[in-house]
């Protein structure tokens, strides 16, 4: 898991309709981090029903049943990985 001041973060679920283009991540320290799908190349050319079917593994990943694509907690803009560390 990532500690964010003493805080573990993980993934509680993946929303794709909160709002056209987005996905929003609810992480387990109760923040909702909404962003663009677009910021992810191979989510962004699945269909609306392929989105739907993600997984979280550890808390702390997610994919596709139809991606072999594994993201992180830290990708892109969920948080910021240059303030999280292991442990």
């Amino acid at each position: 898991m990532c500690k964010f001041k003493d805080t573990t973060l993980g993934i509680k679920k993946l929303d794709f309709n909160v709002k056209r283009g987005a996905m929003a991540a609810y992480l387990t320290d109760g923040r909702e981090i909404i962003v663009p799908v677009s910021m992810f190349p191979d989510i962004k050319q699945l269909s609306r029903k392929q989105r739907e079917e993600w997984m979280i593994m550890d808390d702390q990943y997610f994919s596709f049943e139809t991606l072999s694509k594994i993201y992180s907690v830290t990708d892109k803009s969920l948080t910021k990985p240059n303030r999280c560390s292991n442990g």
